[in-house]
């Protein structure tokens, strides 16, 4: 039974120390909060809702537009199905839906902190005429499901905006030099 606590304890050390994580939201650091999101006319209300559900469950301090806060802008919503797979009889048999969206982040001086940088998902599905009303919902359900992803990606953008990064950006827009973090060795 020691040898068994041992070996647990030794495959915890291990993921711990490899950088493993679970998945989820990754945090959002504090140096970008308090934040305001802010979505154009083009990306649906799921995928806004969306973005702002995770942040509050990651714990961030959402802030309305306008005030002195960091601004997270969504724009440029795209959403483009495509067929992928054909039947012998030149009908469809599998599509290829891809929704991509641009996201800008401001700081409340307006120093641009990601000046814009696209996000994509795409989801293959296969693609039955003889019962069309279940694959709408099937469709419906993927759509749902890239929001999400989309979503968690937003999130994973923020995540390296660290105090650091911040300062390098801030200094970088000041100086015109680039930031150690973009010079390549």
């Amino acid at each position: 039974m020691p040898l068994f606590r041992a070996l647990v304890l030794l495959a915890s050390a291990l993921l711990a120390g490899c950088g493993f994580q679970l998945r989820g939201a990754a945090p959002v650091p504090a140096a970008v909060q308090p934040l305001s999101v802010t979505c154009a006319d083009s990306v649906p209300n799921a995928l806004c809702d969306g973005v702002r559900s995770q942040l509050r469950d990651g714990g961030v301090e959402l802030e309305a537009p306008g005030n002195r806060a960091h601004r997270l802008f969504l724009g440029s919503f795209r959403e483009r199905r495509r067929a992928s797979a054909i039947t012998l009889d030149a009908a469809t048999a599998e599509y290829d839906l891809r929704q991509d969206v641009t996201l800008q982040l401001t700081a409340p001086d307006d120093v641009p902190l990601i000046a814009s940088a696209d996000i994509e998902a795409s989801e293959i599905y296969r693609y039955d005429d003889t019962n069309v009303l279940a694959k709408q919902r099937e469709e419906e359900a993927i759509r749902t499901s890239l929001y999400q992803r989309l979503a968690q990606q937003v999130i994973f953008r923020l995540a390296p905006m660290t105090e650091d990064r911040v300062r390098a950006i801030r200094r970088q827009q000041a100086t015109g030099e680039p930031s150690r973090d973009d010079q390549t060795p």
